[in-house]
């Protein structure tokens, strides 16, 4: 499972860095060419860096729900007392994946 996730990790990095490169260059002139194409980059990044917040909250969401989910699950059959703390855990850390949606939004909601 951890080599997993680092493999994951390196994958996401590797296509943050590729992301990251220039793309083709613009030339720049007074067409409407030009304005058309710089817009339509700027959108481009604009649903990248959305998608990434959300993919990126959504695996940390997932991850802490996974390991605070068996951990309560573990203590509840233990000790039934603990039910309620448990499920906040678990609430809490989901809570990551409803943050990173909100923040997808704020990014896409912006003027180019």
């Amino acid at each position: 499972m951890r080599k997993m996730f680092l493999y994951l990790l390196a994958a996401t990095f590797f296509s943050l860095a590729v992301a990251a490169l220039p793309g083709a260059a613009v030339a720049q002139g007074s067409n409407s060419t030009s304005t058309a194409a710089s817009t339509a980059a700027a959108t481009g990044d604009k649903l990248l860096a959305a998608g990434i917040a959300f993919g990126l909250a959504a695996l940390g969401a997932g991850w802490g729900v996974g390991t605070s989910g068996s951990a309560a699950i573990a203590a509840v059959t233990e000790k039934s007392e603990v039910r309620t703390t448990a499920l906040i855990f678990v609430v809490l850390a989901e809570a990551i994946a409803i943050y990173g949606f909100a923040i997808a939004f704020v990014i896409l909601g912006q003027t180019v």
